[in-house]
């Protein structure tokens, strides 16, 4: 259990940060929402959906 929260907690770290740096165009912006995570994968969907 606590392997695979890791695992969800590191893959929702990376893939705040990859969304980020897509969108931005900026390493501080890409930290900064990667240390948000989940909470900005979930903003980013909501905002502006699974296109």
């Amino acid at each position: 259990m606590k392997d695979s929260a890791k695992a969800g907690i590191s893959f929702g770290c990376a893939l705040a940060m990859v969304i980020s740096y897509v969108n931005w165009h900026s390493i501080i912006w890409a930290v900064f929402h990667g240390l948000l995570s989940w909470i900005y994968v979930i903003y980013y969907v909501i905002v502006y959906g699974l296109n």
